[in-house]
């Protein structure tokens, strides 16, 4: 299979190499002309990845046509940049027939999620889901590294599980694609609460009760729109939000430590090169949760703090003096 990766963020770079190292002729296409020279130049993306090199069969493009003739295009955008992306796409004909999404959000518009949009754009295209707790620079040093990849066609998902998986990166196959990219919008918005526990001061104790009841929450909402019980407990479900709400390298925790220590969003943003996508999915969740009648406090409290509506102390305060309940509501 000919692959194309579009997006020379971290994520879409260590995809592309891990493609191209696995023997897959390969393109990582960046929408910056110079990023992409700068990327072929140095055989590194010292932006987003830096200090891991690629691999000289890698080509390197911002020629979206050469990236197009492909068997398979791999979406490494943020969720935000993808109505554009695929604007562009469906502009050009024909559209390759398959399609990984890399995105782990929802449509701020819509509330649609990634495949759902894609297969919008893309009525003829087989669309699939790669997800899990695999964060770029891990992946880019071949650390050891298991994802979920989720599609409704379960023969080709299989042939793209053979393809995509390598010694170090080991893919399982789901048809639960929705399941899938719910549970991974989720697990962003619970890292930045997580974030802001530890920019807080506040220790394992706090931690670990937030992303137990953290997955509380992702179980509620999933199970209004029908998420299979294994993915809650998958990759795509535990496994990601445990990364994600403790790792070093988790964007999301990283703007909940800044908030937690007293910075504005506004500043935070500012300052970011990379899309923390919980930012945004905290909008998006909050209003789907109020929507289907879902109580989720952890969201909501991220979500009221992400609007300057109250404070981090002010806000665990309030969570920790709710009514009691039982721990299996």
């Amino acid at each position: 299979m000919k692959f194309a990766v579009l997006g020379a963020g971290g994520w879409g770079t260590a995809v592309a190499r891990l493609l191209s190292n696995q023997g897959h002729d390969t393109v990582l296409w960046a929408r910056d002309p110079d990023r992409a020279s700068q990327i072929d130049r140095d055989r590194c993306n010292d932006k987003y990845l830096p200090g891991i090199n690629l691999p000289g069969g890698l080509l390197v493009t911002a020629d979206l046509g050469t990236a197009m003739a492909s068997d398979v295009l791999v979406l490494g955008v943020p969720s935000i940049g993808m109505p554009e992306l695929l604007t562009r796409i469906s502009s050009r004909k024909p559209s390759p027939p398959v399609i990984v999404n890399l995105a782990k959000g929802m449509n701020r518009t819509t509330h649609q999620t990634m495949s759902e949009l894609i297969s919008e754009a893309l009525p003829q295209a087989s669309v699939f889901t790669l997800s899990g707790p695999s964060h770029a620079e891990e992946v880019g040093r071949d650390m050891p590294t298991a994802v979920v990849l989720a599609g409704t066609d379960l023969d080709l998902g299989q042939r793209l599980q053979e393809e995509i998986a390598t010694a170090r990166f080991r893919v399982y196959l789901s048809e639960d694609i929705r399941g899938v990219e719910t549970c991974s919008t989720i697990k962003n918005v619970i890292a930045l609460a997580t974030g802001i526990s530890d920019g807080l001061g506040y220790g394992d104790n706090t931690r670990g009760a937030l992303i137990t009841r953290g997955l509380a929450e992702m179980v509620r909402f999933g199970r209004v729109f029908n998420v299979q019980e294994a993915t809650f407990y998958g990759l795509s479900g535990l496994g990601d939000l445990v990364a994600t709400c403790t790792s070093r390298h988790s964007r999301n925790r990283a703007v909940g430590v800044r908030l937690g220590q007293g910075e504005s969003l506004a500043a935070i943003m500012k300052d970011m090169s990379m899309v923390a996508e919980g930012i945004f999915a905290a909008d998006i969740v909050y209003d789907l949760a109020c929507e289907n009648s879902v109580e989720m406090p952890i969201t909501s409290a991220v979500y009221r703090m992400l609007r300057s509506e109250t404070n981090p102390h002010a806000l665990v305060t309030e969570i920790m003096t709710r009514s009691p309940k039982r721990e299996d509501c």
